[in-house]
């Protein structure tokens, strides 16, 4: 473990530091300067602490953290679910894979429709949302794959 776990340790990093610490997870250069522009917002506006971004209202803090260069909706939706316990859906490629291909919305759809169906057919509720997320990722990975194997699918039928 290289002991780098706190947003000021890793800000302090250099960007070939960082680099060698994500390698294994592919794009490594492009997400090293992804990585320290958020961890800047984080030292910069909030001295370090998740917990002060997170006391941030819903709506301004998904503003904040598209503001910020390399975060888009999917990341930034992720960040506030299971980084800062905000109950936001998270889109993703499984999401909309599994709901276009069962008819529900067209998968060219814009990101916020998708969401939006989400947030108002669940209660806003950190817990459901993690893990109907979840869910979905899980059957997309098992049964809903780019070559769909339809036989066995819990969603067969309905």
């Amino acid at each position: 473990m290289a002991g780098v776990l706190s947003a000021m340790a890793l800000h302090e990093l250099s960007d070939s530091s960082m680099s060698k610490l994500i390698r294994p997870a592919g794009y490594f250069n492009i997400k090293t300067k992804r990585l320290k522009n958020f961890l800047g917002l984080i030292v910069n506006e909030y001295r370090g602490s998740l917990e002060r971004l997170a006391k941030e209202e819903t709506g301004l803090l998904r503003e904040i953290l598209l503001a910020v260069n390399g975060i888009g909706p999917e990341t930034a939706d992720s960040i506030m679910l299971y980084a800062l316990d905000k109950p936001v859906f998270v889109i993703d490629a499984y999401t909309k894979r599994v709901m276009s291909r069962h008819n529900i919305l067209h998968h060219d759809e814009p990101y916020d429709s998708y969401q939006e169906m989400f947030h108002e057919a669940l209660p806003k509720d950190l817990q459901l949302f993690n893990e109907y997320h979840a869910l979905i990722v899980r059957l997309a990975k098992d049964f809903c794959r780019t070559r769909p194997v339809c036989s066995g699918c819990p969603l067969e039928g309905v």
